[in-house]
């Protein structure tokens, strides 16, 4: 998706952070929207076409979380959302009630152009695997020349035979699956495939990627599918580049 194409819709309801954001993204090329509280950002969105949404969860009257709660009932815009640094609870929260991404404050604004271009890229895998979904073909996951079996819990290699893999390994998969296109930092990988042992930060995902690597990459040094993105995350998917 162009930016030139993507209007993105900045809700927030401090006017210096709001105008900072509208105005670097302005600045990179994008069509952008602004509201101060979540009664102008439902407005924006019964009259216009809007592709994404930045969307802060401290706000007054109704806060982000229940914003976004009233958004998912009727829009399926992607919403990126901005929380206090400290808040983890709200991240998860979020994430669960159907936010594609967060950032935590203070907004690095480069970081945030990377998450939203991350969001963009991943939104045609999205549709195609809803739509995939709607037609009952959603069993299975094919990347490279393996295949996933989200019923049975099975990698399928190249040679149609079971390659071993762990359930931690298994969860890892079904997520970066269901994230296709989309950049994934580590708290996010380990939250999503419900890793009750993971902390903050914890490096251990690393070890687990680089073994994932060695059974589904032709060269684990160069990875085609489980791709590195310094300083952020991981983004997976062999049409992602």
């Amino acid at each position: 998706m162009d930016k030139e194409n993507s209007t993105i819709l900045v809700c927030d309801d401090e006017p210096h952070l709001r105008e900072m954001v509208c105005e670097y993204l302005e600045d990179r090329g994008y069509p952008v929207r602004e509201a101060s509280n979540a009664l102008a950002l439902h407005g924006i969105l019964a009259k216009e076409q809007i592709d994404l949404v930045i969307l802060d969860i401290n706000m007054p009257g109704q806060d982000g979380l229940t914003a976004l709660m009233e958004l998912r009932k009727i829009y399926d815009v992607p919403v990126i959302m901005i929380t206090a640094a400290s808040e983890v609870v709200d991240r998860i929260v979020g994430l669960e009630m159907g936010a594609d991404d967060y950032l935590g404050k203070p907004v690095d604004l480069r970081e945030l152009e990377a998450r939203i271009k991350a969001t963009l890229r991943r939104r045609p895998f999205e549709l195609k695997a809803k739509a995939s979904h709607a037609n009952g073909t959603s069993g299975k996951i094919t990347f490279g020349d393996f295949s996933l079996d989200l019923e049975s819990a099975q990698l399928i290699g190249p040679d149609k035979y079971e390659v071993p893999i762990t359930a931690m390994e298994f969860s890892l998969l079904r997520v970066f699956s269901e994230n296709e296109g989309r950049v994934l930092n580590r708290d996010q990988l380990l939250e999503q495939a419900h890793d009750r042992g993971w902390e903050p930060f914890d490096r251990s995902i690393d070890l687990r990627i680089s073994r994932l690597r060695k059974k589904i990459e032709r060269n684990p040094t160069k990875p085609e599918i489980i791709r590195t993105v310094r300083g952020i995350g991981y983004i997976f998917g062999t049409e992602c580049n």
